[in-house]
């Protein structure tokens, strides 16, 4: 599987911004589609995940409230809409892909067996 992420920039704190996933090579039944970002000095981490199988979601609850993951069955795409940005959110932002999730989703990013290359995100205040 390949993962393309996109839709990255700048925007204002209380704006809004979407960044896509495509996905190639596979279809994505049985996976589950994941965010993760880092900052500056920062370790890598969970932002949200969706099954692809059941439709499930998962966010951390930094986002939770904020940001909304959701998928396009026929485009093979995953999206994280990012509603009210703040400051801290700052990041590269990377989608992941889990090969053996099934019907749920894990935050473990040791579990995604796939990655894209990432899309900066900086939210100005």
């Amino acid at each position: 599987v390949q993962l393309q992420a996109s839709g990255g920039g700048l925007v204002q704190a209380g704006g809004s911004l979407r960044l896509s996933c495509a996905a190639s090579g596979r279809t994505l039944r049985n996976y589950a589609m994941g965010w993760f970002r880092q900052a500056p000095g920062k370790e890598r981490e969970f932002v949200a995940a969706l099954s692809w199988s059941s439709g499930s979601t998962y966010y951390a609850d930094s986002v939770k409230g904020r940001f909304a993951i959701s998928r396009d069955n026929a485009k093979n795409t995953v999206y994280l809409q990012m509603n009210s940005p703040k400051p801290e959110d700052t990041a590269v932002y990377y989608c992941a892909a889990d090969k053996h999730a099934y019907y749920s989703a894990t935050y473990y990013l040791t579990e995604y067996d796939y990655w894209g290359q990432g899309t900066q995100v900086t939210v100005s205040s």
